[in-house]
């Protein structure tokens, strides 16, 4: 049995995918604002490392959630599809072209250097309260009538490609930025 002291990261690990398998099962996000926190501070990964694996542990985990979705038909496969291809698409060239072309010192103030790492993490920070601001201050949404929803689908692409760009940087995007923007811009309910 391995020393209490080499189990931390592993304990920490565990009940911290718990905390955030839990939320997403609630809420059906909260994910990724979990785990790019839980992997840089308590784990100890670079931000950048731990946004490539928070896209991989989040989009898993959505994944599978999105099985009960679809077994009740409650997913519409066109609307979907114009919003993840863009977004994946977006992603990609975000991880490609501009994660690498970010210089590794941004600037300094005095003598404190802003990196990259600190960077993406106060980016972070940024797109959380801004999308948290925007679900709190959006108005409700309750005119949830019977009707056919009429997608805009053009919009619903440029949704997806600005949230794959964003998730593209942060490493997170699913629930904190992808329902604020269906909800918000689109009026899915």
């Amino acid at each position: 049995r391995p020393p209490r002291s080499t189990l931390f990261p592993y304990t920490t690990l565990f009940r911290s995918s718990i905390f955030i398998g839990v939320s997403l099962g609630l809420i059906g996000g909260g994910g990724s604002i979990l785990t790019l926190p839980v992997l840089v501070y308590l784990l100890g990964i670079n931000p950048v490392v731990a946004t490539a694996y928070s896209l991989f542990v989040v989009g898993t985990t959505s994944l599978v959630g999105a099985g009960n979705f679809m077994r009740k038909q409650l997913v519409n496969y066109r609307a979907a599809l114009v919003f993840a291809l863009p977004s994946f698409v977006a992603v990609f060239l975000t991880r490609k072209y501009l994660i690498p072309a970010i210089p590794d010192s941004l600037f300094t103030v005095g003598s404190f250097e802003v990196t990259k790492n600190i960077g993406i993490m106060v980016f972070f920070a940024l797109i959380m309260l801004a999308a948290s601001y925007s679900m709190i201050s959006g108005g409700s949404n309750d005119d949830e009538s019977e009707s056919e929803l009429k997608f805009n689908y053009p919009m619903i692409a440029l949704e997806g490609a600005v949230v794959g760009v964003l998730t593209g940087i942060v490493g997170a995007g699913g629930g904190f930025l992808i329902i604020p923007a269906l909800v918000l811009l689109t009026r899915l309910p």
